[in-house]
């Protein structure tokens, strides 16, 4: 997925891009993510001035990651904002501190929007997924599955300071 700021600049209407992304590469090492389909990529370039492009959109896919309370599947559906703005850098000068560091400084005119989606995309993944809003999460002692039920073990918990009166009655 490239952009092309000539072509944007003259165009009477916004460039238009829907295509779909393999991101299975980018989240490859990650163990609480089964299984992620490819993204969906709908996103407008727009002119913004003088050698800039505004990119504006939409990231949206499906993910099923593991439950951070019970480890069963957890299924997501991700719609992602996606909105950059990218500089054309005739000259390779740096740009100076001062400028606006919204901007993406780009020195070539052709830009290829695929690092900065993949970005986007593992910014926006949940660190945790939930299978459910009230799940029970698994039993500390015994490791059941308090969603499917309950288990005989004693959770209760006990202040280490207070824990020598525990048995003071008894």
């Amino acid at each position: 997925m490239k952009i092309h700021f000539r072509k944007i600049a003259n165009a009477d209407e916004p460039l238009q891009i829907h295509e779909t992304m393999d991101v299975s590469e980018v989240v490859r090492g990650r163990k609480d993510i089964l299984d992620i389909s490819p993204l969906s990529v709908n996103l407008n370039a727009l002119p913004a001035g003088t050698d800039q492009v505004n990119v504006v959109g939409t990231l949206s896919g499906d993910v099923d990651m593991l439950c951070g309370r019970c480890l069963n599947e957890a299924h997501s559906h991700l719609k992602i904002p996606f909105a950059e703005t990218f500089k054309w850098l005739k000259q390779p000068d740096l740009p100076e501190e001062d400028e606006d560091d919204e901007l993406i400084y780009v020195k070539d005119e052709i830009v290829d929007l695929v690092p900065h989606l993949e970005e986007t995309f593992v910014l926006h993944l949940p660190d945790s997924a939930l299978c459910k809003a009230d799940c029970l999460g698994l039993c500390q002692t015994c490791g059941q599955n308090l969603n499917e039920g309950t288990c005989s073990c004693d959770n209760t918990v006990v202040d280490p300071r207070l824990a020598g009166l525990k048995d003071f009655f008894k």
